[in-house]
């Protein structure tokens, strides 16, 4: 590109000088010196392109002022337009000039004008230039009226007769031959970003004819989805849904540009990711089964890809979310079966996860837990269900909808119900389904041990943070707990500090001692340093002598992923829990503060607010 913008500037002035005296000279000799010249000239025009196609309108104009004389004397030119090709590389370097959003007037006239050699461009050789310009004048128009309106009549025209097409079925003597069609999804290519082309554009997405080849260019559909993802076309949804099933690669880089956001943006709340994921148009296109199987399977390979990451997983419940809303908004009865998307899972399996949690009586949660703990558990451990998969994918169609293990684990700790055992089951399953059924039985025996405790807990008047050390004190004799069990038991405090009176008194006294010690400006201490990232709570969990008490960035994450996803739930619930909900908001936001503070410049916590 910087070879092409030294010899684009280079050979500028030369060219412009060229165009002048062909402007002003008819004879023979210099028709003769524009097509021996003509060879040259469209290689400047492609150098001219690739240098305008980095920049902006704005600086265009600003490091070459002189370019609309330039382009207005190559588009009045019959000679330089005679040639297709020519006429191609020019309605790009005039696309180039397009200001999609104008900020001011100046812009504004820009685009008109441009606009106006486009339409010259275009209706060139329909008729000779003298009667254009009568049949104008009969018609009560100037030329800077007409060209637009010219432009946008064409345009009209043929996304009609496009809509058309289809209706007249195999009346050969009135369908658009496909060589029409396919010249036209051509000449689009480089105007796709006009807002006057966005109609035919359109239609040509929409357009289902009977061939029983794609009619369309590829790179058609290459520029219109990158257009669409850049934002710089406007599409409705049909449009682009269409565009995604007629041309895969387009579908699969809306897929990778969605990731991208979520990657490149700093630590994505879940608020953050239904945003990214609504304005890409994806978990609605989704509504058909061929592009939600083709969105799932990308999802599927980043989770494997990435082990599992906690974000991944966040991504799949809001997208599912997301698609489910989409979908009843635009089928009140389904259209496609639920086997067509998600073929590999038990049909009666899926229709107990798809009902919202808000659709059910709270009084009901437990049970509907405790049935979906009992299918699930059935498929996974018993070996005649096999045509449903094996762990991984009962797993896998579980975390679309991991509302219902959230919801598990706070039932857990604020009900006295005697289905512990499958709400157990079902929040170890949900977080590791490589275990087999002893090893997770083993798990659930550790964590059943901590809830006991826990509820006893709950129901005390007083506590402290002694009180909750002993939940999981490890006996010196025996072998450290494993990290998952670690992991759920992090979980199960969390929502007890949540829910239980006296852990609002705990989560108060950690926020109370931060700002205390943060005050002071005294020393920090080891301890005081855990109560900065809200941690020391989540250290009783290991022996408390041991080195390991120190906080980590992972835990502090897992902690700060758990508030958000917990106050979004509340939220899609309707759920009224002021005092948790207050709670909740006053940790996080000391989780935020605690990770940008000079005790952590280092050590990796530097997320910040979306």
């Amino acid at each position: 590109m910087a070879q092409d913008s030294v010899d684009f500037s280079s050979h500028y002035q030369f060219w412009m000088q060229k165009l002048s005296v062909w402007e002003h000279a008819s004879t023979s000799e210099t028709q003769q010196d524009t097509c021996l010249h003509l060879p040259r000239f469209q290689e400047f025009l492609r150098q001219m392109y690739e240098v305008l196609k980095e920049l902006n309108s704005s600086t265009i104009i600003e490091r070459f002022p002189t370019i609309g004389q330039l382009l207005a004397k190559t588009c009045w030119n019959p000679f330089i337009l005679a040639f297709d090709e020519s006429q191609k590389i020019l309605i790009w370097c005039l696309c180039c000039l397009i200001n999609k959003e104008p900020q001011n007037s100046e812009e504004s006239k820009l685009n008109s004008w441009t606009r106006g050699l486009l339409s010259q461009i275009l209706s060139a050789f329909r008729f000779d230039t003298k009667e254009v310009e009568l049949f104008i004048q009969s018609l009560g128009y100037t030329p800077e009226d007409y060209c637009p309106g010219l432009l946008k009549n064409m345009v009209l025209s043929l996304a009609s007769e496009l809509r058309e097409n289809h209706l007249n079925g195999f009346n050969t003597q009135r369908r658009m031959v496909p060589e029409k069609i396919r010249f036209l999804s051509r000449i689009c290519i480089p105007l796709v970003t006009l807002p006057d082309i966005e109609p035919l554009v359109e239609a040509l997405l929409t357009y289902h004819g009977h061939e029983t080849q794609e009619v369309l260019w590829p790179e058609f559909f290459d520029a219109v989805n990158e257009a669409f993802l850049l934002k710089k076309i406007s599409l409705p949804t049909s449009a682009v849904v269409c565009l995604w099933l007629r041309h895969l690669p387009s579908l699969e880089k809306a897929t990778l540009h969605l990731f991208e956001k979520l990657i490149s943006s700093e630590r994505n709340f879940l608020r953050r990711i239904e945003y990214f994921l609504k304005d890409s148009l994806l978990p609605e296109a989704a509504c058909h089964p061929a592009i939600f199987r083709i969105v799932d399977e990308m999802f599927r390979y980043v989770l494997l890809e990435t082990d599992g990451a906690p974000e991944v997983l966040a991504a799949i419940q809001v997208f599912t979310q997301c698609f489910v809303e989409a979908l009843e908004k635009k089928n009140k009865q389904l259209k496609f079966t639920l086997k067509t998307y998600f073929p590999y899972a038990s049909p009666s399996l899926v229709m107990v996860l798809l009902q919202h949690p808000k659709e059910i009586p709270q009084e009901l949660w437990l049970q509907t837990l405790k049935h979906i703990s009992e299918m699930l558990r059935e498929i996974v451990e018993d070996q005649t269900h096999r045509s449903y998969g094996g762990p991984f994918e009962c797993w896998f169609l579980f975390i679309h909808f991991g509302v219902w293990a959230d919801i598990a684990a706070e039932q857990l700790v604020m009900s006295e119900t005697e289905s512990s055992e499958a709400l157990l089951w079902l929040l170890a399953f949900s977080y590791n389904p490589r275990d087999g059924s002893l090893q997770r039985a083993k798990i659930m025996v550790e964590l059943k041990a901590a809830l006991i405790h826990l509820k006893k807990l709950f129901r005390s008047p007083t506590l402290s943070a002694k009180d909750l050390q002993a939940v999981a004190a490890e006996s010196p004799d025996r072998d450290p707990r494993p990290a998952l069990c670690q992991q759920l038991s992090r979980r199960l405090l969390l929502n007890f500090l949540l829910w239980a009176p006296g852990g609002h008194a705990i989560a108060w006294e950690v926020i109370t001692l931060e700002e205390t010690s943060g005050s002071g400006g005294g020393e920090i201490s080891p301890a005081q340093s855990s109560c900065f990232s809200l941690l020391l709570l989540l250290a009783l969990f290991l022996d408390h002598n041991n080195s390991q008490v120190a906080p980590t960035d992972e835990i502090t994450h897992e902690i700060i992923g758990f508030l958000d996803q917990t106050l979004y739930r509340w939220d899609h619930l309707c759920e009224e829990a002021p005092r948790s909900r207050k709670l909740a908001r006053e940790l996080l936001a000391e989780l935020h503060a605690s990770s940008t503070s000079p005790l952590n410049v280092g050590r990796g916590c530097r997320d910040q607010d979306p």
